[in-house]
C-alpha cells in the first residue's frame, strides 16, 4: 500500500534543486549547459531500445517501437529523453521536483505538438498515488538526490511486475572525479562547476545489491564513455567514470 503524504520519506535535495532551476532556461540550447545531455541522448535512447527488444511488439525500431507501454522518466529535466520516447509512442509520464524544468518541459513539448504528462513531484509522491509502470528511467539523477537508499527503493516500487528500469550515474573513483568534476567542469568548461560532487557518486556494486534487495533483477551493465577530442558518446566494458543499466521486476514480484 503507498505510503500516506505525511509519512513519505523525502529524496529531494533543494539545494540540487535550486542549482537546476538556474539552468532551467537552457535545457534545449545546443550549446548550453545540457548540450553533453542532447549527445548523449541517442546513446542512452539505443540502450534501451536494444534491451527492451525482446518484450516490445515491434522490434524494428519504428515509429511506435513504444507503442502504448506506459512509461516513467524520473528526473525529467526538460523533456530531453522525455520526449524522443514519446514520439516512439510511449505513454510518458515525466517527473521532476523543479517547477521550472516542468515549466520547460510542457512548453517544449507543446512546441513540438507532444502530449505528455508532465508533473512537478518527487518520487515518492507519485508512489503515494499507487501508479505503476511498465518503464522507469532514471538518468543522471540519482547523483543529485538526497536520499540514494529510499529512492532506489521507491524506484522499484512504482516498477509494474515483468517491468523494466534503466538508470545511469557516476562511479565513485578517481578517474571520474579526474574526468567528470575536473575535467568536464574546470578544465574542459562543458558543465557549470558545481554540477556535481564527487561524495554523492555511487559505484554500481552498491546499486546492484540495492535493486536485488528490492527484488529486482540486473540484466545489463555498460560503461559510458566520453571522448573530447572527437566529441562522442559511446558504450563501454569501463564503468570507472559513468554507467549505464537495465533491471528487470520478475512478474511474481510484487
Amino acid at each position: 500500500m503507498p505510503p500516506s503524504d505525511k509519512n513519505l520519506r523525502r529524496t529531494v535535495d533543494r539545494e540540487e534543486i535550486s542549482r537546476f532551476d538556474t539552468m532551467a532556461d537552457k535545457w534545449w540550447d545546443p550549446d548550453g549547459p545540457s548540450a553533453m545531455l542532447l549527445k548523449l541522448n541517442p546513446l542512452r535512447l539505443s540502450f534501451i531500445l536494444n534491451s527492451l527488444a525482446p518484450v516490445i511488439v515491434n522490434r524494428t525500431g519504428g515509429p511506435d517501437a513504444l507503442g502504448g507501454i506506459q512509461l516513467l522518466d524520473v528526473g525529467c529535466g526538460g523533456g530531453i529523453l522525455s520526449e524522443p520516447m514519446a514520439r516512439l509512442g510511449a505513454n510518458v509520464t515525466g517527473i521532476d521536483a523543479s517547477e521550472a524544468n516542468i515549466r520547460i518541459a510542457r512548453d517544449h513539448a507543446q512546441q513540438m505538438n507532444l502530449k505528455i504528462n508532465y508533473q512537478c513531484q518527487a518520487l515518492e509522491e507519485l508512489h503515494s498515488t499507487g501508479q505503476k509502470f511498465e518503464v522507469v528511467t532514471a538518468m543522471e539523477v540519482l547523483e543529485h538526490v538526497a536520499d540514494k537508499a529510499i529512492f532506489l527503493e521507491t524506484l522499484s516500487l512504482v516498477l509494474k511486475p515483468g517491468g523494466s528500469l534503466f538508470l545511469s550515474t557516476f562511479n565513485k573513483t578517481l578517474k571520474s572525479y579526474v574526468a567528470a568534476i575536473l575535467g568536464a567542469e574546470y578544465l574542459l568548461r562543458l558543465l557549470p562547476r558545481g554540477t556535481h560532487q564527487w561524495e554523492k557518486f555511487t559505484p554500481p556494486s552498491k546499486i546492484i545489491q540495492s535493486l536485488l534487495t528490492h527484488g529486482l533483477k540486473p540484466m545489463q551493465i555498460r560503461g559510458v564513455g566520453y571522448a573530447p577530442f572527437f566529441n562522442t558518446w559511446t558504450l563501454t566494458r569501463d564503468l570507472s567514470v559513468s554507467y549505464i543499466l537495465h533491471a528487470s521486476k520478475p512478474l511474481n514480484q510484487s
